[in-house]
């Protein structure tokens, strides 16, 4: 059975996590500011995707096997820095190199490897809200899970609705502040870590 604090637990689990994904949607926003409604769809989708599965990975270590787990957990802020760094970098180099107006790069299109990459980073946390949904069984864990992919849907979806609304205003200059960003999210998930 199905319970009402456990959908406002889950909302507001989705509503913690989302923020980072709401950041880098933002910025893919601010990189790619002619994005159709289409691939802003693939985007939330995939930054939902990965809210999703990952706290059910993380319930499944923690119900088969945690020990390895816990290990794995102390990397889990080097590997979304690494990423975050890696995907920001390439955007503020991209942005400072600048743009040539015959070739149209200044609606670049974000690739596909590169949003499965910001979805990992930006939900490699979520992996912990395994041991927070540890006592729930397997169907109410799968619906927190699916209560906090929908709700990073929406907030991604806004995100990069807001992000190219922005971008649109400073097109020369958004990939450099997208990678900014970028850049930063890693440190701030990095360093919170540390405390």
């Amino acid at each position: 059975m199905i319970d009402v604090s456990l959908i406002i637990t889950s909302i507001l689990l989705g509503l913690g996590l989302a923020m980072d994904a709401f950041s880098v949607s933002l910025a893919n926003g601010l990189n790619e500011p002619c994005m159709k409604v289409r691939k802003i769809t693939l985007v939330a989708g995939i930054f939902a995707f990965f809210q999703a599965a990952m706290p059910l990975i993380g319930w499944l270590c923690v119900h088969t096997v945690v020990e390895y787990f816990s290990a794995f957990e102390k990397l889990i802020p080097y590997i979304a820095l690494g990423l975050l760094s890696f995907i920001g970098g390439k955007m503020l180099y991209e942005g400072i190199k600048g743009c040539d107006e015959e070739e149209g790069c200044c609606c670049k299109s974000i690739e596909i490897w590169a949003l499965m990459v910001q979805g990992i980073a930006t939900s490699i946390d979520a992996l912990s809200v395994g041991f927070t949904i540890a006592e729930y069984k397997f169907l109410p864990a799968l619906v927190c899970a699916v209560i906090i992919a929908v709700v990073t849907f929406f907030i991604c979806f806004a995100g990069v609705i807001i992000g190219k609304k922005i971008g649109t205003k400073f097109a020369g200059k958004a990939s450099i502040f997208g990678g900014v960003i970028l850049i930063l999210i890693g440190l701030e998930i990095f360093i919170t870590s540390l405390f």
